[in-house]
Order: structure tokens, then C-alpha cells, then sequence
């Protein structure tokens, strides 16, 4: 019973408001001293932990650096760049950014955009306006912007499939072996090309229907 004893540092120092940090790291603790691991067990266990999911910690670099090109204007300068093309539409954009999207995530290239490093800076507000130069209204499009996020979903969640060593394949050939079904990842990723093609068809005629609505 000793090994709960983490729950219940994890209840009182969120009752008592304590840094939640501090409050996950000492219930670790507790609970790998009652367990019996030793202190150079415990350190290793924290090191691999911190090793597999360094990924996350990327967002604390990425996030300053957004920042810092917001405020010194790239949201204006996108959006000027594309208010002085002619002929360059909401639509268009979105499809070549969706096209752009599926190719570079079928190729295992899925952090190269993105909501924070893309969509926010960039893709919106120059989805914003293209559609002001439609529309003529000087008023922010939050459906054009909203458009542009999901144009990034789309293009990531069924471009990412494709490649062989992404993790929803193996997902998928994990689950199918354990029902006793042997299948190579590469079966897995060339049957997702027909889906891959269905949905930027979909999606490129949801984008053009939207291209019609501003006009």
C-alpha cells in the first residue's frame, strides 16, 4: 500500500496549490522509494523518461521564436505579400498549402509545418487576406482562418500515413498481429495512398466551393 502513497502526494499538493512540477517529481519519488528502487534506479528512471519524450520541450523554443517574428511583423508582411498578388485566392492558397502539407508528411516530414510554426503566422493570415481582397471588407475572416487550420489536419492526418515508419503504421501492424494477422508496414502505407488522394480531392472541392462563397 505504500506504493499509493504518490496519489496521495499528488491530491495534497494540488489541494494545497503547491508548483505542480514539484508535487509530479516528489509522487515519483515516493513512489519509487516505496517500491524499493534504489536512489541511482530512481535517477535512471527519470533520465530515460526525459530522454524518450524530449520532443516535448521543443514547443519551449519554438513558441519564443513566433513570438519574436509576430512582433516584429510577419503576420503584416504576409498578409501584404499576398494582397499584392493578383488573382491569388483563399482557395488556391489553401490547396497548394494542402498539396505542400500531404507531400512533405508522406515523406516523414511532419514537424516541417504546423499549427504553431505555420498556420499562426504565415498560412491564416495570408488566408485573411486573400479573402479581404475578395471580399473587400477590411474585417478579420475568421473562417478563412479557421479554413487554414484545418486545411493543415487534413493534410497531415492523411499524408502521414503514407510514410512506411510513422506511428500509426505500426500501431496498425501491432494491433492486426496481435488478431494473428501478419502484414508488412509497406502494404499498410501503399493502401493509404487511395485515401490520401480521396481526401485532397474532398478537401480541394470544399476549398473551391469556399473560393465561390467569397465571390
Amino acid at each position: 500500500m505504500l506504493v499509493l502513497a504518490g496519489i496521495a502526494i499528488i491530491v495534497a499538493g494540488f489541494l494545497l496549490r503547491f508548483n505542480p512540477l514539484l508535487v509530479v517529481l516528489a509522487s515519483a519519488l515516493a513512489t519509487g522509494l516505496a517500491a524499493g528502487m534504489a536512489p541511482l534506479e530512481l535517477l535512471a528512471a527519470f533520465g530515460k523518461a526525459f530522454n524518450d519524450s524530449r520532443y516535448v520541450t521543443v514547443i519551449y523554443m519554438v513558441l519564443p521564436v513566433i513570438g519574436l517574428l509576430e512582433r516584429h511583423g510577419l503576420q503584416e508582411r504576409a498578409r501584404a505579400l499576398i494582397g499584392g498578388l493578383r488573382g491569388f485566392t483563399v482557395g488556391r492558397l489553401l490547396l497548394a498549402y494542402l498539396l505542400f502539407r500531404q507531400i512533405t508528411a508522406a515523406l516523414g516530414l511532419t514537424s516541417v509545418a504546423g499549427h504553431p510554426q505555420t498556420v499562426r503566422p504565415l498560412v491564416a493570415p495570408m488566408a485573411e487576406a486573400a479573402s479581404q481582397a475578395q471580399t473587400g471588407s477590411e474585417d478579420r475572416d475568421e473562417e478563412a482562418a479557421a479554413m487554414a487550420a484545418a486545411t493543415d489536419n487534413v493534410g497531415l492526418f492523411f499524408g502521414e500515413d503514407i510514410f512506411i515508419a510513422i506511428g500509426s503504421i505500426l500501431l496498425m501492424k501491432g494491433v492486426l498481429e496481435g488478431y494473428g494477422i501478419s502484414i508488412e508496414p509497406l502494404h499498410l502505407s501503399v493502401w493509404a495512398i487511395p485515401t490520401a488522394i480521396a481526401a485532397f480531392l474532398i478537401h480541394g472541392t470544399r476549398l473551391l466551393l469556399f473560393d465561390r462563397r467569397r465571390r
